[in-house]
């Protein structure tokens, strides 16, 4: 259940400065050239590491204006379905490859009484194409491995992960739906931190009783009001997903196959596909309840609906007993309205970065777009 450190590499830092010899009028025009390329460069690197003020980090962002259509496209039998507020008060957290914007709020859970942070995007197509201006977009959530807080690794570009940007592309080439992304913390505290006196309390993404905190709540119910309320979306579970790596990768296939009337598919990459936390203990009735070992046969015994679970493992160190299980799982469950994938990453290894590029060689990002809802009014 670990996750990657970020690894960034300084751009080339630009052109030398002239060599010996030339003439002082040639060296000094080359020299101002020298010196305004450095700027240049020098303002890039700036803007790309957030060193004020060359970033707009901490600036608000406002989503009104473009997830509420032309209102030409609003009839009630519409598969799209308009923002509905309120605004929430959204941050820029960083940028993807192509400048779009990722940007964070903090959230007050409603329903769940839960209150963490929320990192969103959406690609150019949703702002940009003409098309798409009275169109719902499709949604998946974002889940991170270990902690997942108090910070969801996803919604940062540290150099090593890049979602957005590896989104943007498979976009691009036509591999991906143009995914709206929403990355929530996964967790109420950090369970990974040194000296933690409880391990193993983590919420396994569900609502344990005794626990103030509904974690299960939060993922399937008020981060989904909380891109409703911004973002053009599509009204049913067509166009809502999840995707998530580890502890992350079981809380989104756990939601699938709990909740298959809200969400139709996910990419669980090296997920545990039962829920193992300690704060289970004395209820194992409640446990029975978030076991996707337990929801996927019920789901096949009503012949439905059908359900998207692709799943990705490496077969590296560390990851035997996880692939185990899971090809156990698809072997048992992938059958009738359970429709599965499964990749094996050769040389793969337990952390986001083995699994975000794999997303597209292993072809989970294509098959799950063939099989959720497009943009569509």
């Amino acid at each position: 259940m670990t996750h990657p450190s970020p690894h960034v590499q300084l751009p080339h830092p630009g052109p030398q400065p002239p060599s010996r010899g030339r003439s002082r009028k040639k060296g000094w025009l080359i020299g101002a050239t020298g010196t305004a390329c450095f700027g240049v460069v020098a303002w890039q690197v700036m803007a790309h590491y957030e060193i004020p003020p060359f970033t707009d980090k901490g600036d608000s962002v406002s989503f009104a204006k473009s997830g509420q259509g032309d209102g030409t496209h609003t009839a009630p039998d519409s598969k799209a379905q308009m923002a509905m507020g309120p605004e929430a008060d959204f941050k820029v957290s960083g940028h993807a490859d192509d400048g779009t914007t990722i940007s964070v709020t903090t959230l007050k859970g409603a329903k769940s009484g839960f209150t963490g942070k929320v990192w969103v995007w959406a690609p150019k197509e949703y702002f940009d194409e003409p098309k798409y201006k009275n169109s719902g977009f499709p949604v998946l959530i974002a889940l991170p491995g270990g902690s997942g807080y108090p910070n969801n690794y996803y919604g940062f570009e540290d150099g090593t992960i890049h979602l957005e940007s590896s989104m943007t592309k498979w976009i691009k080439e036509g591999k991906s739906l143009p995914f709206i992304l929403a990355m929530p913390v996964l967790n109420p505290e950090n369970h990974d931190k040194k000296g933690d006196q409880n391990p193993g309390r983590y919420w396994d993404g569900s609502d344990i009783p005794g626990q103030k905190q509904k974690m299960g709540t939060w993922l399937t119910e008020d981060v989904p009001d909380l891109v409703k309320a911004n973002f053009r979306t599509i009204k049913s579970r067509d166009g809502w997903g999840f995707m998530g790596t580890s502890t992350g990768g079981f809380a989104g296939l756990k939601s699938v196959l709990q909740k298959p009337d809200k969400f139709k598919a996910v990419i669980a990459n090296g997920p545990d596909v039962e829920p193992d936390s300690l704060l289970w203990r004395g209820y194992e009735k409640e446990k029975a309840a978030n076991n996707p070992r337990v929801l996927a046969p019920k789901i096949i015994q009503k012949g439905g609906p059908e359900v998207y679970l692709a799943f990705q493992i490496g077969d590296g160190k560390g990851e035997a007993n996880d692939r185990k299980q899971i090809e156990k799982f698809v072997t048992q469950y992938g059958k009738g309205p359970v429709k599965t994938k499964l990749h094996v990453i050769q040389g793969g290894e337990h952390n986001a970065a083995t699994y975000i590029p794999n997303m597209e060689t292993g072809g989970m990002i294509q098959w799950i777009s063939r099989h959720m809802q497009g943009p569509v009014e």
